[in-house]
């Protein structure tokens, strides 16, 4: 018999239906696909929930009730990305998986089963890779994923901005970056962009002046010049002319401001433009180092007849461990009932405190923009956009101790 002719086993005969369907699949066909696998694979019954854009609930894909993030199983699940298993009132087994598109946080699976044994957990943990794929190969073009995981209706300016926004979160074994932006579905001048290639980090946080669609598209345009220059080999004062350029072609009555990074994550070495936002935040170790990334402020994109000659470009030198704040000044400028802007000191001490306890990045930044939230009534005002950067080369670490913080 040959290789050809060999049947296949019951995991390949699963991957390739994934294959061989995944381009055709209808989204709404996503739980009956879960439920049929699981049933394959002799694992119990699941359910596939996804996250909300705001991070506050867990929607399943399909029938069912929704489930609160903070205070249960599934939710801590999603928030630390572990499995968790609890015994049901039947005598059953209910199991949760994280669901990861990359480093991305998508949501959950449930699985009810009789019995968990090392190899019914491979093959959940398979089920789950597998159906994440297929949810990341459908949730940006299906209507069926952003209604199943809204409790708002998002404006326009919202809506058209947030189709251009990259992943919240991207990873390799020397940095973590992760974003988020509020209001989710409101408002619409706040954007954000990070990429890794060639051993760099490239980063990005806008602020577009205004409240309306034309800041939303104002963010959008200078967004794209910066993915533009980038894609095509500009150094950092070049992409910031390009996104000058464009914005003084296409809309001469606004500017925006910005801060533009780029990580070399073999030396740690930082470098960065300032156009007129505030300046970055360096964490090392559980305290600020204050002023570490503040230089001389520059006019904002779209006003750079302003500027005298070409933009700065700053440069730092990072410890392994060091933690970079972007962030727009909606964020320190958010005030709640008492009037009292949420601050600069108490945005940083939020950080800090997270991750001395251990919080994964993107937890953490979910924590504290629900925390600005709380603090504003649930209803911001502003944009507020965060970005946190870690660089923690692993490699670097063990061959040169002394470089601990």
């Amino acid at each position: 018999m040959t290789d050809e002719t060999l049947p296949l086993n019951l995991g390949e005969r699963l991957m390739e239906e994934f294959l061989t369907t995944r381009r055709t699949l209808d989204p709404a066909d996503v739980p009956d696909m879960a439920q049929r696998y699981t049933q394959a694979l002799g694992i119990g019954v699941s359910t596939v929930y996804l996250a909300d854009i705001q991070q506050n609930r867990l929607f399943p894909l399909g029938a069912g009730a929704s489930l609160p993030i903070e205070g249960t199983l599934a939710g801590w699940t999603y928030r630390t990305g572990s499995l968790r298993v609890a015994e049901t009132d039947g005598g059953m087994l209910l199991a949760w998986f994280p669901l990861f598109d990359g480093a991305e946080r998508l949501g959950v699976l449930g699985v009810r089963t009789a019995g968990l044994d090392n190899g019914a957990l491979r093959r959940c943990r398979l089920l789950a890779a597998v159906l994440a794929m297929v949810i990341t190969s459908k949730r940006d073009t299906s209507d069926s994923y952003a209604r199943g995981t809204r409790v708002e209706t998002m404006s326009l300016p919202a809506e058209m901005l947030r189709a251009f926004l990259p992943l919240r979160t991207v990873c390799n074994g020397q940095v973590i970056s992760t974003a988020v932006l509020e209001p989710a579905y409101d408002l619409g001048g706040d954007a954000f962009d990070h990429s890794l290639a060639a051993g760099v980090l490239h980063a990005a946080v806008l602020d577009a002046m205004g409240h309306d669609l034309a800041s939303g598209l104002t963010a959008a345009v200078a967004l794209a010049a910066c993915r533009n220059a980038r894609r095509n080999g500009a150094d950092l004062p070049d992409l910031v002319d390009t996104i000058d350029d464009a914005l003084r072609r296409w809309f001469p009555d606004r500017f925006a401001t910005g801060i533009f990074a780029r990580l070399d994550l073999a030396t740690g070495t930082l470098h960065w433009s300032n156009c007129g936002h505030p300046p970055p935040l360096l964490i090392r170790g559980h305290e600020v180092v204050t002023d570490a990334l503040t230089r001389g402020a520059e006019p904002p994109l779209g006003l750079s007849a302003l500027a005298d000659g070409t933009r700065g470009v700053h440069t730092f030198s990072l410890r392994p461990g060091d933690r970079i704040l972007l962030y727009t000044d909606g964020v320190i400028e958010a005030k709640g009932a008492d009037h009292e802007m949420f601050g600069l000191d108490r945005f940083a001490d939020f950080v800090i405190r997270a991750t001395a306890a251990g919080e994964a990045a993107p937890e953490a930044l979910r924590r504290l923009i629900h925390a600005l939230l709380e603090n504003q009534d649930s209803t911001l005002t502003d944009d507020a956009t965060i970005m946190m950067i870690e660089w923690q080369p692993a490699d670097l670490l063990a061959s040169d101790p002394d470089r601990l913080p």
